[in-house]
């Protein structure tokens, strides 16, 4: 069912009533640190762990989206080692990677391919100034060649030792936390737009309700009777 702008902010104020004032400014706050401008991929990884602590990196760092391909070993998220940070981000699956490019370009991202072994861009000295799409690849073989080859650039994190790379958990916490600290210091339009703030906070308020289902009855019920 489609819900105007106005009915979302209608529905919210209602809502909001049913949790406490701290909660609702919390929501308040967090969301005036979220973006979409950055996004993550993580293809085909095999340790469950690593892409529930992805995805628990970007509720960390602010990111609000992130995009899960699971065409070889299905779903891999494991939600007690998330600790819960999948109800806050947005997780989007995908059976191949080509259709979560696509959907990605088609958004407006560049699609950046996060790898120690090409002639990548160094973290520092990255350029943010386009939406990005981060892909991060399997612990042992790294991104698809799928990927590699539709990439629009390349990022590493510089490394001295003698390891060649870095668990997957452990890049994407390194490069979001980097790249999201200096997106804050921009003036680049990073932050959530005022119509995904409030469905934002109408999602995070419903899943804060425990009867919720018996209040939406009641709200759809009373606005019938008013209309």
């Amino acid at each position: 069912m489609y819900f105007s702008f106005m009915d979302n902010e209608h529905l919210l104020k209602y809502l909001e009533a049913f949790i406490s004032q701290e909660r609702k400014e919390r929501f308040e706050e967090i969301l005036q640190q979220r973006t979409n401008y950055i996004t993550v991929a993580i293809e085909d990884v095999f340790q469950m762990h690593n892409t529930s602590a992805v995805i628990r990196s970007c509720e960390v760092f602010g990111i609000q989206d992130a995009h899960v391909i699971e065409g070889r070993f299905g779903k891999r998220l494991d939600k007690n080692i998330a600790m819960g940070a999948e109800q806050w981000v947005d997780v989007q699956r995908y059976e191949n990677s080509e259709s979560c490019i696509a959907l990605l370009r088609e958004k407006g991202y560049a699609i950046i391919a996060t790898t120690p072994h090409n002639d990548s861009n160094f973290l520092k000295d990255f350029d943010i100034t386009q939406k990005t799409a981060l892909f991060f690849g399997t612990e042992k073989e790294g991104l698809s060649e799928q990927v590699l080859q539709k990439a629009d650039g390349f990022l590493k994190i510089p490394m001295v030792g003698f390891t060649e790379s870095l668990n997957i958990s452990v890049s994407a916490a390194i490069i979001l936390q980097d790249l999201s600290v200096k997106l804050r210091k921009s003036n680049l339009p990073w932050q959530l737009s005022e119509q995904e703030v409030v469905e934002k906070r109408l999602d995070w308020t419903k899943k804060s309700i425990k009867s919720i289902e018996a209040i939406l009855r009641r709200y759809k019920k009373n606005r019938s009777i008013d209309a």
